[in-house]
């Protein structure tokens, strides 16, 4: 954020003038200096515009007029008889010069403690661990101000230089804490191996997967609590975790691929959805309690640059609270399409279901009936062999019955076309029931 602001304007009697104002961030005030037109050519407002706001120095002409002015939010920056004709950068400035006082105190704040420490440091003989948490306190304090951006870069910056140089002389001190702490991480990195190595052999033996799963949940557990160095820390967790996919692979199987039904990716997305929907809630419940910290800070503190940045904090926090929010609202929208989409296709998915149970009993009907023409066809197909072969014996016996025929003139002849008739009857069912089996197989 630039400290000084260069603009046209008119003064009380209409005439117009240059404008100039400067922070003074170390007063909480602004310096304002006023330029008439007959002073202010064309080449002087361009270096004010062009250099002074950037802080190189221009020599002011004989003529100009400089006043002072406390900043507060409450009242206006120029006073009433200056007119200018961007008043939105006047206000604009207001309020950032505002912060940036507000910034710098707070600056000053943890440079003198910063200083106390420094002090106090430089009288130590050994390390001592109280000074170390201070140290690393004042550092996490300074380090949230920053993530709040309630300092600037060059404080930080300043503060981050000065804090580093107290780090670096207290860690000289603590080499012989260093070593006992990556003694103790070999230690537990040999403890965790040894407890993996057991369950790597009961997971290839496919013993109780459900406990050895309980069990690496617990020692997960026991792993974040565990203190390792960086090296060690990466180890265990990469045989853990592999321990942890092998058991779920063995548990659940495989991931599918892409085949998926809609409503199995539907599920997947509502599933993803679900989660997504947590984190939010998630999210903005921790924003609330943030915003209800900063109320009872707020409440209790006594400094007034603290209760003003603190105010300045609470609006911002309740502004990410309504966007979150209004993302949730889309999020629920959302799942609620899904869940009436799931609905459907699980509708869609049972009718098919059945359709295909209908399919089913119909083949299988389809099948008993052709069995049953089959047979029925065999059948008759029997008989009618039985019948042409009676009728084959009836016509091929010897004449030697002259006098039956001579008395019953006609009858033998009878029998035999009547027997070759039912014969013939019996083939063209024969051949009908064949006819029709080959057609409904066709």
């Amino acid at each position: 954020m630039k400290t000084k602001l260069v603009l046209w304007g008119a003064n009380s009697q209409d005439e117009k003038i240059l404008v100039a104002v400067e922070l003074l961030a170390d007063d909480n005030k602004v310096k304002i200096y006023t330029f008439p037109e007959a002073i202010a050519t064309e080449t002087f407002s361009q270096q004010m515009m062009t250099e002074w706001r950037l802080d190189k120095p221009v020599a002011f002409p004989e003529g100009f007029t400089e006043t002072e002015r406390a900043l507060n939010l409450s009242e206006s920056l120029l006073p009433e008889q200056i007119k200018v004709e961007r008043s939105d950068l006047v206000t604009r400035a207001q309020t950032e010069w505002q912060f940036i006082v507000l910034s710098s105190k707070l600056s000053q704040a943890y440079q003198s403690e910063l200083e106390d420490l420094r002090e106090r440091v430089s009288r130590l003989e050994s390390y001592e661990k109280p000074i170390w948490e201070e140290l690393k306190g004042f550092w996490d304090k300074v380090q949230e101000q920053v993530r709040e951006r309630n300092l600037f870069r060059g404080h930080a910056d300043a503060l981050r230089d000065m804090t580093n140089e107290l780090f670096t002389e207290m860690k000289s001190l603590r080499n012989r804490m260093d070593k006992e702490f990556a003694q103790q991480s070999k230690d537990n990195m040999q403890q965790f191996m040894d407890m993996l190595d057991g369950i790597e052999q009961r997971i290839a033996d496919n013993k109780r997967l459900q406990g050895i799963f309980d069990e690496l949940k617990k020692m997960q557990r026991q792993f974040r609590e565990a203190k390792f160095t960086r090296d060690d820390r990466n180890k265990v967790w990469k045989r853990l975790d592999k321990s942890f996919k092998i058991v779920k692979e063995k548990r659940f199987g495989a991931e599918s691929g892409d085949d998926r039904s809609p409503l199995e990716r539907t599920q997947r997305r509502m599933k993803g959805l679900l989660g997504a929907i947590e984190k939010m809630e998630t999210s903005i419940s921790r924003d609330q309690d943030e915003l209800n910290f900063q109320n009872r800070k707020i409440a209790r503190t006594d400094g007034q640059l603290e209760a003003q940045i603190r105010s300045a904090k609470i609006k911002m926090v309740e502004e990410r609270i309504n966007s979150k929010k209004l993302k949730l609202e889309d999020m629920l929208k959302t799942k609620a399409e899904l869940e009436r989409r799931t609905q459907s296709l699980e509708a869609k998915a049972a009718k098919r279901k059945e359709q295909e149970k209908i399919k089913e009993a119909e083949a299988e009907a389809k099948a008993k009936i052709q069995e049953q023409i089959k047979e029925e066809a065999a059948t008759r197909a029997e008989d009618s062999g039985k019948l042409e072969q009676a009728a084959e014996q009836i016509t091929d016996k010897p004449a030697a019955a002259e006098p039956a025929k001579a008395e019953a003139p006609g009858g033998l002849d009878e029998v035999v076309a009547t027997a070759q008739a039912v014969a013939a009857v019996v083939s063209g069912q024969v051949s009908e029931a064949t006819a029709k089996l080959e057609k409904e197989q066709a």
